[in-house]
């Protein structure tokens, strides 16, 4: 028995409490609700040893660039069609916990009719929604951009709540640039976040809480650990003020990084060693987990990033991953929108799962991605 199968072996136990919790079980009656002491299980079972999520959050427009990338009309049934490719991969719940879904896709079904949440359960993987509306600029600061979507924010959680989904996400940006971020940009999105998370756990839900700061640039790896260590400053004390349960929430943020455009690029161990240095310094460690987004990199560096951190040690928190492209452009790539090419882009996104499964130990390989799905 090789290290990788005696380390998914020992994570079956929050394996089974996922699926205990979640899964297996179809949507949730009319306000019917986890009580708050579920929600700290709920946050485990996501950041469960060896797993992480699957973001298939894409908005309209993003998943129609993604299609036009592979000469793919954007339609309606062609975004179910290629969803559906993904959520029934057979195998994945070995490597993904949940699916961030968008509105769109947490109403569609299967082509047997069932639901999407509840394909999902039927694999033990735990159902998660958007519930932001998008960022927009922020009036007389420009450069800057907030985060809309507060406004009806309770109603939206409970019908998510009630179609299936047990966690939610909310997505902040934050901006690199001369003389930005500013205070007010960083404490507007930090406030929103903490609204946003304390409505989602009052709907008995577990919000995993987004601030994202951008590597479009040329600022320097330096520069991003400060700023990023600033804004999760931030947030995390907006968190605490609207008495948000820590030990019932995810951070998603993003690892620090060179700005894509810097002269000098930091190689994967200073990634990994600025990220942990700066979460050390600004996370509680009542936190479960942290699932980090890819941001724009490629996905062979996603993963070997994630590796890299996971090999430092042990933290105060679950190291794990909530990749939308950098688990799907193999996938999507090999689909091209032909139903016959579906096995080979179920193979090509099972692969890529496997190998971010395996970053969680610490046990990712260059040599593991020329072994082909």
């Amino acid at each position: 028995m090789n290290s990788l199968v005696r380390d998914m072996m020992t994570a079956g136990a929050v394996t089974v409490e996922a699926s205990t919790l979640v899964g297996r079980a179809g949507p949730r009656r009319e306000n019917e609700r986890m009580h708050p002491r579920d929600l700290p299980h709920v946050a485990r079972a996501i950041v469960a040893p060896g797993k992480g999520i699957l973001a298939a959050d894409e908005s309209s427009g993003t998943i129609e660039k993604r299609f036009r990338s592979i000469e793919v009309e954007s339609t309606e049934e062609h975004r179910r069609a290629y969803r559906e490719l993904l959520l029934t991969t057979d195998g994945a719940g070995e490597f993904i916990s949940g699916v961030i879904l968008f509105d769109e896709t947490i109403r569609q079904r299967a082509a047997d009719g069932v639901p999407f949440p509840e394909v999902l359960d039927r694999q033990g993987i735990i159902p998660g929604i958007k519930v932001d509306k998008g960022t927009t600029a922020m009036p007389g600061f420009p450069g800057e951009k907030i985060t809309e979507g507060l406004d009806g924010l309770r109603g939206r959680l409970n019908e998510y709540r009630d179609l299936g989904a047990r966690f939610t996400k909310w997505r902040a940006v934050i901006a690199i640039g001369d003389d930005i971020p500013t205070r007010t940009c960083v404490d507007a999105n930090a406030e929103a976040l903490a609204r946003f998370a304390a409505l989602s756990q009052e709907g008995g839900l577990v919000p995993i809480v987004e601030p994202e700061v951008l590597m479009d640039g040329t600022h320097t790896i330096q520069r991003c650990h400060d700023v990023t260590a600033d804004t999760l400053g931030a947030v995390f004390a907006a968190l605490r003020s609207h008495r948000v349960r820590l030990d019932g929430t995810l951070l998603k943020p993003n690892m620090v990084l060179s700005g894509k455009d810097c002269p000098e690029q930091a190689g994967v161990q200073q990634v990994a060693e600025a990220t942990i240095r700066c979460l050390r310094d600004s996370v509680p460690a009542s936190v479960p987990g942290i699932v980090f987004l890819s941001g724009g990199q490629t996905d062979e560096a996603a993963t070997a990033h994630l590796d890299a951190m996971n090999r430092l040690g042990p933290q105060p928190w679950q190291l794990s991953f909530s990749y939308g492209r950098a688990l799907q452009a193999p996938a999507l790539k090999a689909w091209k929108g032909e139903a016959a090419n579906g096995p080979a882009a179920q193979r090509a996104f099972l692969h890529r799962a496997r190998l971010n499964g395996a970053a969680r130990f610490g046990r990712y390989s260059q040599e593991m991605e020329t072994l082909g799905p």
